[in-house]
Protein backbone atom coordinates (compact mmCIF):
# COMPACT_ATOMS: atom_id res chain seq x y z
CA UNK A 1 0.00 0.00 0.00
CA UNK A 2 1.17 3.53 -0.82
CA UNK A 3 2.50 5.34 2.27
CA UNK A 4 0.05 8.25 1.93
CA UNK A 5 -2.91 5.86 1.55
CA UNK A 6 -1.77 3.87 4.57
CA UNK A 7 -1.51 7.08 6.62
CA UNK A 8 -5.02 8.14 5.58
CA UNK A 9 -6.40 4.70 6.41
CA UNK A 10 -4.80 4.77 9.87
CA UNK A 11 -6.15 8.26 10.50
CA UNK A 12 -9.65 7.21 9.44
CA UNK A 13 -9.48 4.09 11.61
CA UNK A 14 -8.40 6.14 14.64
CA UNK A 15 -11.21 8.66 14.16
CA UNK A 16 -13.80 5.94 13.70
CA UNK A 17 -12.60 3.93 16.70
CA UNK A 18 -13.24 6.90 18.98
CA UNK A 19 -16.98 6.80 18.27
CA UNK A 20 -17.60 3.22 17.14
CA UNK A 21 -19.93 1.07 19.22
CA UNK A 22 -20.37 -2.13 17.20
CA UNK A 23 -19.14 -4.27 14.32
CA UNK A 24 -22.32 -3.29 12.46
CA UNK A 25 -21.18 0.33 12.46
CA UNK A 26 -17.75 -0.69 11.21
CA UNK A 27 -19.31 -2.70 8.40
CA UNK A 28 -21.58 0.23 7.50
CA UNK A 29 -18.54 2.51 7.27
CA UNK A 30 -16.70 0.03 5.05
CA UNK A 31 -19.76 -0.31 2.81
CA UNK A 32 -19.95 3.46 2.45
CA UNK A 33 -16.25 3.65 1.62
CA UNK A 34 -16.63 0.88 -0.94
CA UNK A 35 -19.66 2.62 -2.52
CA UNK A 36 -17.91 6.00 -2.70
CA UNK A 37 -14.69 4.43 -4.00
CA UNK A 38 -16.43 2.49 -6.78
CA UNK A 39 -18.55 5.47 -7.83
CA UNK A 40 -15.50 7.75 -7.91
CA UNK A 41 -13.61 5.29 -10.11
CA UNK A 42 -16.64 4.90 -12.40
CA UNK A 43 -16.86 8.69 -12.77
CA UNK A 44 -13.17 8.79 -13.64
CA UNK A 45 -13.71 6.07 -16.24
CA UNK A 46 -16.60 8.07 -17.75
CA UNK A 47 -14.47 11.25 -17.93
CA UNK A 48 -11.71 9.32 -19.70
CA UNK A 49 -14.25 7.77 -22.08
CA UNK A 50 -15.80 11.12 -23.05
CA UNK A 51 -12.39 12.76 -23.45
CA UNK A 52 -11.25 9.94 -25.73
CA UNK A 53 -14.38 10.22 -27.87
CA UNK A 54 -13.92 13.99 -28.24
CA UNK A 55 -10.33 13.41 -29.38
CA UNK A 56 -11.41 10.85 -31.98
CA UNK A 57 -14.21 13.10 -33.28
CA UNK A 58 -11.89 16.10 -33.62
CA UNK A 59 -9.60 14.02 -35.82
CA UNK A 60 -12.18 12.19 -37.94
CA UNK A 61 -15.30 14.39 -38.15
CA UNK A 62 -15.56 17.96 -39.54
CA UNK A 63 -16.01 20.49 -36.76
CA UNK A 64 -19.43 21.67 -38.00
CA UNK A 65 -20.71 18.05 -37.98
CA UNK A 66 -19.52 17.15 -34.49
CA UNK A 67 -22.12 16.24 -31.88
CA UNK A 68 -20.36 15.71 -28.57
CA UNK A 69 -21.38 12.74 -26.44
CA UNK A 70 -22.10 13.66 -22.81
CA UNK A 71 -23.28 12.29 -19.50
CA UNK A 72 -26.89 11.18 -19.25
CA UNK A 73 -27.67 10.60 -15.61
CA UNK A 74 -27.09 7.47 -13.55
CA UNK A 75 -28.55 4.03 -13.06
CA UNK A 76 -28.71 2.15 -9.78
CA UNK A 77 -27.76 -1.45 -9.18
CA UNK A 78 -26.87 -3.64 -6.23
CA UNK A 79 -23.55 -5.40 -5.94
CA UNK A 80 -22.97 -8.44 -3.78
CA UNK A 81 -19.58 -8.73 -2.13
CA UNK A 82 -17.63 -9.52 1.00
CA UNK A 83 -19.17 -6.54 2.82
CA UNK A 84 -22.74 -7.45 1.97
CA UNK A 85 -25.10 -5.82 -0.50
CA UNK A 86 -24.01 -2.37 -1.76
CA UNK A 87 -26.11 -0.11 -3.99
CA UNK A 88 -24.09 2.00 -6.39
CA UNK A 89 -24.91 4.67 -8.98
CA UNK A 90 -23.35 3.97 -12.37
CA UNK A 91 -22.94 6.92 -14.79
CA UNK A 92 -24.52 6.71 -18.24
CA UNK A 93 -23.70 8.53 -21.46
CA UNK A 94 -26.16 9.79 -24.08
CA UNK A 95 -24.92 7.48 -26.85
CA UNK A 96 -24.59 4.39 -24.61
CA UNK A 97 -21.01 3.74 -25.72
CA UNK A 98 -19.58 3.73 -22.19
CA UNK A 99 -18.32 0.28 -21.16
CA UNK A 100 -17.16 0.48 -17.52
CA UNK A 101 -14.28 -1.79 -16.52
CA UNK A 102 -14.16 -1.58 -12.73
CA UNK A 103 -17.78 -2.77 -12.52
CA UNK A 104 -19.06 -4.13 -15.83
CA UNK A 105 -22.52 -3.34 -17.20
CA UNK A 106 -24.03 -6.67 -16.25
CA UNK A 107 -21.81 -7.35 -13.25
CA UNK A 108 -23.70 -7.94 -10.02
CA UNK A 109 -20.94 -9.29 -7.81
CA UNK A 110 -17.72 -7.67 -6.64
CA UNK A 111 -14.54 -9.37 -7.88
CA UNK A 112 -13.59 -12.16 -5.51
CA UNK A 113 -17.15 -13.01 -4.48
CA UNK A 114 -17.52 -15.82 -7.04
CA UNK A 115 -14.18 -17.27 -5.92
CA UNK A 116 -15.48 -17.52 -2.36
CA UNK A 117 -18.58 -19.37 -3.51
CA UNK A 118 -16.39 -21.74 -5.53
CA UNK A 119 -14.08 -22.30 -2.54
CA UNK A 120 -17.06 -23.27 -0.36
CA UNK A 121 -18.40 -25.54 -3.11
CA UNK A 122 -14.99 -27.15 -3.55
CA UNK A 123 -14.91 -28.03 0.13
CA UNK A 124 -17.91 -30.26 -0.47
CA UNK A 125 -20.60 -27.93 0.87
CA UNK A 126 -24.09 -28.21 -0.52
CA UNK A 127 -25.98 -25.33 -2.12
CA UNK A 128 -27.98 -24.85 1.10
CA UNK A 129 -24.77 -24.78 3.17
CA UNK A 130 -23.33 -22.09 0.91
CA UNK A 131 -26.52 -20.02 1.10
CA UNK A 132 -26.47 -20.16 4.91
CA UNK A 133 -22.77 -19.29 5.23
CA UNK A 134 -22.89 -16.39 2.75
CA UNK A 135 -25.98 -15.04 4.52
CA UNK A 136 -24.31 -15.32 7.92
CA UNK A 137 -20.94 -13.85 6.90
CA UNK A 138 -21.98 -11.20 4.40
CA UNK A 139 -25.68 -10.61 4.94
CA UNK A 140 -26.33 -11.48 1.29
CA UNK A 141 -29.07 -13.78 0.04
CA UNK A 142 -27.77 -15.88 -2.84
CA UNK A 143 -30.16 -18.02 -4.80
CA UNK A 144 -29.50 -21.64 -5.79
CA UNK A 145 -29.58 -20.45 -9.42
CA UNK A 146 -26.74 -18.00 -8.75
CA UNK A 147 -24.61 -20.71 -7.14
CA UNK A 148 -25.35 -23.00 -10.07
CA UNK A 149 -24.35 -20.31 -12.57
CA UNK A 150 -21.08 -19.70 -10.74
CA UNK A 151 -20.21 -23.40 -10.57
CA UNK A 152 -21.48 -24.17 -14.09
CA UNK A 153 -18.88 -21.78 -15.47
CA UNK A 154 -16.40 -24.46 -14.45
CA UNK A 155 -17.80 -26.91 -16.99
CA UNK A 156 -16.19 -25.12 -19.92
CA UNK A 157 -12.93 -24.76 -18.00
CA UNK A 158 -12.93 -28.48 -17.11
CA UNK A 159 -13.60 -29.55 -20.71
CA UNK A 160 -10.84 -27.31 -22.00
CA UNK A 161 -8.44 -28.64 -19.35
CA UNK A 162 -9.31 -32.26 -20.17
CA UNK A 163 -8.60 -31.66 -23.87
CA UNK A 164 -5.37 -29.67 -23.45
CA UNK A 165 -2.18 -30.92 -25.10
CA UNK A 166 0.62 -32.30 -22.93
CA UNK A 167 4.42 -32.27 -23.19
CA UNK A 168 5.91 -35.28 -24.98
CA UNK A 169 7.80 -36.69 -21.97
CA UNK A 170 7.02 -37.10 -18.28
CA UNK A 171 9.71 -39.05 -16.41
CA UNK A 172 7.32 -40.26 -13.70
CA UNK A 173 3.54 -40.63 -13.64
CA UNK A 174 1.51 -41.84 -10.65
CA UNK A 175 -1.88 -43.47 -11.27
CA UNK A 176 -4.63 -44.07 -8.73
CA UNK A 177 -8.39 -44.08 -8.29
CA UNK A 178 -10.84 -42.63 -5.76
CA UNK A 179 -14.29 -44.09 -5.16
CA UNK A 180 -17.31 -41.76 -5.05
CA UNK A 181 -21.04 -42.51 -5.06
CA UNK A 182 -23.09 -41.20 -7.97
CA UNK A 183 -26.83 -41.21 -8.62
CA UNK A 184 -27.46 -42.59 -12.10
CA UNK A 185 -30.20 -41.87 -14.63
CA UNK A 186 -32.18 -44.73 -13.07
CA UNK A 187 -32.12 -42.86 -9.71
CA UNK A 188 -29.96 -45.60 -8.18
CA UNK A 189 -26.78 -44.66 -6.32
CA UNK A 190 -23.72 -46.73 -7.20
CA UNK A 191 -19.95 -46.50 -6.58
CA UNK A 192 -17.88 -44.89 -9.32
CA UNK A 193 -14.13 -44.48 -9.60
CA UNK A 194 -12.50 -41.16 -10.38
CA UNK A 195 -9.19 -41.99 -12.07
CA UNK A 196 -6.28 -39.65 -11.38
CA UNK A 197 -2.97 -39.32 -13.26
CA UNK A 198 -0.35 -37.16 -11.55
CA UNK A 199 2.87 -36.46 -13.46
CA UNK A 200 6.32 -35.25 -12.42
CA UNK A 201 7.72 -33.19 -15.26
CA UNK A 202 11.35 -32.73 -16.28
CA UNK A 203 11.68 -29.83 -13.84
CA UNK A 204 10.44 -31.93 -10.93
CA UNK A 205 7.10 -30.11 -10.74
CA UNK A 206 3.85 -31.95 -10.08
CA UNK A 207 1.08 -31.61 -12.65
CA UNK A 208 -2.30 -33.30 -12.83
CA UNK A 209 -2.45 -34.86 -16.30
CA UNK A 210 -5.96 -36.23 -16.39
CA UNK A 211 -9.22 -37.02 -14.62
CA UNK A 212 -11.69 -39.67 -15.76
CA UNK A 213 -14.69 -41.34 -14.16
CA UNK A 214 -16.23 -44.77 -14.66
CA UNK A 215 -18.66 -47.03 -12.83
CA UNK A 216 -16.09 -49.77 -12.27
CA UNK A 217 -12.32 -49.73 -11.86
CA UNK A 218 -10.61 -52.03 -14.33
CA UNK A 219 -7.63 -52.45 -16.62
CA UNK A 220 -9.77 -51.94 -19.74
CA UNK A 221 -10.82 -48.48 -18.69
CA UNK A 222 -7.28 -47.64 -17.54
CA UNK A 223 -6.15 -48.47 -21.08
CA UNK A 224 -8.61 -45.89 -22.44
CA UNK A 225 -7.19 -43.33 -19.98
CA UNK A 226 -3.63 -44.08 -21.12
CA UNK A 227 -4.72 -43.81 -24.75
CA UNK A 228 -6.22 -40.41 -24.00
CA UNK A 229 -2.85 -39.25 -22.62
CA UNK A 230 -1.10 -40.43 -25.78
CA UNK A 231 -3.63 -38.70 -27.99
CA UNK A 232 -3.00 -35.45 -26.12
CA UNK A 233 0.73 -35.58 -26.80
CA UNK A 234 2.30 -37.58 -23.95
CA UNK A 235 4.43 -40.02 -25.95
CA UNK A 236 6.85 -41.36 -23.33
CA UNK A 237 6.86 -42.17 -19.61
CA UNK A 238 9.98 -43.53 -17.94
CA UNK A 239 8.37 -44.96 -14.78
CA UNK A 240 4.69 -45.58 -14.02
CA UNK A 241 3.93 -45.88 -10.29
CA UNK A 242 0.69 -47.75 -9.60
CA UNK A 243 -1.18 -49.77 -7.00
CA UNK A 244 -1.75 -53.50 -7.39
CA UNK A 245 -4.78 -53.41 -9.69
CA UNK A 246 -4.93 -56.64 -11.68
CA UNK A 247 -4.13 -56.11 -15.34
CA UNK A 248 -3.05 -52.50 -14.96
CA UNK A 249 0.62 -53.25 -15.61
CA UNK A 250 -0.35 -54.94 -18.89
CA UNK A 251 -2.44 -51.91 -19.89
CA UNK A 252 0.56 -49.65 -19.30
CA UNK A 253 2.85 -51.85 -21.37
CA UNK A 254 0.32 -51.79 -24.21
CA UNK A 255 0.10 -47.99 -24.29
CA UNK A 256 3.71 -47.24 -23.30
CA UNK A 257 5.89 -50.25 -24.18
CA UNK A 258 9.11 -48.60 -22.94
CA UNK A 259 7.71 -47.57 -19.55
CA UNK A 260 8.84 -49.38 -16.40
CA UNK A 261 6.08 -50.30 -13.95
CA UNK A 262 6.72 -49.85 -10.23
CA UNK A 263 4.12 -51.10 -7.76
CA UNK A 264 3.51 -48.86 -4.78
CA UNK A 265 5.00 -50.52 -1.72
CA UNK A 266 2.73 -48.58 0.61
CA UNK A 267 -0.27 -50.21 -1.11
CA UNK A 268 1.40 -53.63 -0.97
CA UNK A 269 2.17 -53.40 2.73
CA UNK A 270 -1.29 -52.07 3.49
CA UNK A 271 -2.86 -54.94 1.54
CA UNK A 272 -0.64 -57.49 3.30
CA UNK A 273 -1.61 -56.24 6.75
CA UNK A 274 -5.27 -56.96 6.04
CA UNK A 275 -4.45 -60.62 6.65
CA UNK A 276 -2.49 -59.99 9.84
CA UNK A 277 -3.70 -60.04 13.43
CA UNK A 278 -3.24 -56.73 15.26
CA UNK A 279 -0.67 -58.19 17.68
CA UNK A 280 1.55 -59.26 14.73
CA UNK A 281 1.09 -56.19 12.50
CA UNK A 282 4.13 -54.27 13.74
CA UNK A 283 6.49 -57.24 13.37
CA UNK A 284 5.16 -58.19 9.92
CA UNK A 285 5.51 -54.60 8.67
CA UNK A 286 9.09 -54.46 9.95
CA UNK A 287 10.00 -57.70 8.16
CA UNK A 288 8.39 -56.49 4.92
CA UNK A 289 10.45 -53.30 5.17
CA UNK A 290 13.61 -55.44 5.17
CA UNK A 291 12.58 -56.67 1.72
CA UNK A 292 11.97 -53.36 -0.03
CA UNK A 293 14.79 -51.52 1.75
CA UNK A 294 17.36 -54.04 0.52
CA UNK A 295 20.22 -52.64 -1.56
CA UNK A 296 19.76 -55.08 -4.47
CA UNK A 297 17.11 -57.31 -6.01
CA UNK A 298 19.07 -60.42 -4.98
CA UNK A 299 19.19 -59.41 -1.33
CA UNK A 300 15.50 -58.46 -1.48
CA UNK A 301 14.68 -61.96 -2.71
CA UNK A 302 16.69 -63.43 0.16
CA UNK A 303 14.73 -61.31 2.60
CA UNK A 304 11.46 -62.50 1.03
CA UNK A 305 12.57 -66.12 1.62
CA UNK A 306 13.37 -65.29 5.24
CA UNK A 307 9.97 -63.64 5.60
CA UNK A 308 8.26 -66.77 4.26
CA UNK A 309 10.12 -68.99 6.74
CA UNK A 310 8.94 -66.87 9.65
CA UNK A 311 5.37 -66.00 8.64
CA UNK A 312 4.06 -68.50 6.05
CA UNK A 313 2.77 -70.83 8.76
CA UNK A 314 0.38 -68.10 9.95
CA UNK A 315 -0.02 -65.84 6.89
CA UNK A 316 0.89 -67.76 3.70
CA UNK A 317 -1.06 -65.38 1.43
CA UNK A 318 1.44 -62.50 1.84
CA UNK A 319 4.55 -64.11 0.38
CA UNK A 320 2.43 -65.73 -2.34
CA UNK A 321 1.06 -62.35 -3.45
CA UNK A 322 4.49 -60.69 -3.38
CA UNK A 323 6.03 -63.48 -5.49
CA UNK A 324 3.22 -63.14 -8.04
CA UNK A 325 4.01 -59.44 -8.44
CA UNK A 326 7.75 -59.70 -7.92
CA UNK A 327 8.95 -58.29 -11.29
CA UNK A 328 6.98 -55.07 -10.77
CA UNK A 329 7.91 -54.86 -7.09
CA UNK A 330 11.63 -55.06 -7.83
CA UNK A 331 11.65 -52.63 -10.78
CA UNK A 332 13.10 -50.02 -8.44
CA UNK A 333 16.32 -52.03 -8.04
CA UNK A 334 17.12 -51.27 -11.68
CA UNK A 335 17.56 -47.64 -10.67
CA UNK A 336 19.92 -45.85 -8.30
CA UNK A 337 18.87 -44.68 -4.85
CA UNK A 338 18.15 -41.14 -6.09
CA UNK A 339 15.36 -42.40 -8.34
CA UNK A 340 14.09 -44.98 -5.85
CA UNK A 341 13.43 -42.24 -3.32
CA UNK A 342 10.99 -40.68 -5.74
CA UNK A 343 9.24 -43.79 -7.03
CA UNK A 344 9.09 -46.58 -4.48
CA UNK A 345 5.94 -45.14 -2.90
CA UNK A 346 3.06 -43.18 -4.35
CA UNK A 347 3.23 -40.64 -1.52
CA UNK A 348 2.76 -37.80 -4.01
CA UNK A 349 -0.60 -39.07 -5.19
CA UNK A 350 -1.56 -40.37 -1.74
CA UNK A 351 -1.16 -36.81 -0.46
CA UNK A 352 -3.30 -35.56 -3.33
CA UNK A 353 -5.96 -38.19 -2.63
CA UNK A 354 -6.02 -37.14 1.01
CA UNK A 355 -6.72 -33.58 -0.06
CA UNK A 356 -9.50 -34.73 -2.39
CA UNK A 357 -11.12 -36.76 0.38
CA UNK A 358 -11.15 -33.72 2.67
CA UNK A 359 -13.11 -31.85 0.01
CA UNK A 360 -15.46 -34.73 -0.82
CA UNK A 361 -16.18 -36.16 2.64
CA UNK A 362 -19.23 -33.94 3.12
CA UNK A 363 -20.80 -35.28 -0.07
CA UNK A 364 -22.30 -38.71 0.46
CA UNK A 365 -23.45 -38.87 -3.15
CA UNK A 366 -23.41 -36.84 -6.38
CA UNK A 367 -26.31 -36.16 -8.75
CA UNK A 368 -24.22 -37.03 -11.82
CA UNK A 369 -20.78 -38.15 -12.97
CA UNK A 370 -20.03 -34.63 -14.21
CA UNK A 371 -20.85 -33.18 -10.80
CA UNK A 372 -18.42 -35.57 -9.10
CA UNK A 373 -15.71 -34.91 -11.67
CA UNK A 374 -16.16 -31.16 -11.34
CA UNK A 375 -15.83 -31.20 -7.56
CA UNK A 376 -12.68 -33.34 -7.69
CA UNK A 377 -11.24 -30.97 -10.31
CA UNK A 378 -11.91 -28.01 -8.04
CA UNK A 379 -10.34 -29.77 -5.07
CA UNK A 380 -7.19 -30.53 -7.07
CA UNK A 381 -7.08 -26.98 -8.39
CA UNK A 382 -7.00 -25.77 -4.78
CA UNK A 383 -4.33 -28.32 -3.85
CA UNK A 384 -2.14 -27.40 -6.84
CA UNK A 385 -1.72 -23.87 -5.48
CA UNK A 386 0.79 -25.38 -3.05
CA UNK A 387 2.83 -27.09 -5.81
CA UNK A 388 5.40 -24.34 -5.99
CA UNK A 389 8.64 -26.32 -5.65
CA UNK A 390 10.21 -29.36 -7.30
CA UNK A 391 9.88 -32.61 -5.37
CA UNK A 392 12.74 -33.65 -3.07
CA UNK A 393 15.91 -35.15 -4.56
CA UNK A 394 14.78 -34.24 -8.08
CA UNK A 395 18.08 -32.90 -9.43
CA UNK A 396 19.89 -36.11 -8.52
CA UNK A 397 17.11 -38.19 -10.11
CA UNK A 398 17.14 -36.08 -13.29
CA UNK A 399 20.89 -36.58 -13.68
CA UNK A 400 20.41 -40.34 -13.56
CA UNK A 401 17.51 -40.21 -16.02
CA UNK A 402 19.73 -38.29 -18.46
CA UNK A 403 22.38 -41.02 -18.22
CA UNK A 404 19.97 -43.98 -18.29
CA UNK A 405 17.71 -42.70 -21.09
CA UNK A 406 19.82 -40.30 -23.19
CA UNK A 407 17.88 -41.04 -26.41
CA UNK A 408 14.49 -40.52 -24.74
CA UNK A 409 15.28 -37.17 -23.13
CA UNK A 410 14.14 -34.04 -25.00
CA UNK A 411 16.96 -32.14 -26.66
CA UNK A 412 16.87 -29.32 -24.11
CA UNK A 413 17.59 -31.82 -21.33
CA UNK A 414 20.18 -34.02 -23.05
CA UNK A 415 23.69 -33.82 -21.52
Amino acid sequence: MDASLKEKAEQLATEFAAGATSMAELNALLQTMMKRGLETMLDAEMDHHLDSERQVRSEEVPKNAQRANCRNGRSSKKLQGDLGSIEIETPRDRESTFEPQIVGKHQRRVEGFDEKILALYAKGMTTRDIQDIVKELYGVDVSPDLISRVTDDLDAELKSWQARMLPGVFPIVFFDGIVVHVRGSDAKVSPHTVYVALGIDLDGQKELLGLWIAKTEGAKFWLSCLTDLRNRGLQDIFICCVDGLAGFAEAIRTAYPQARVQLCLVHLVRAALRYVATKDAKAVAADLKKIYSSPTAASAEEQLEEFAKVWDAKYPTISKQWRAKWPDITSMFDFPEEIRRVTYTTNAIESLNSTIRKFTKNRKQYPSEQSALKLVFMAIREASKRWTRPIKHWKQALNHFAILFPDRMPKDYQP
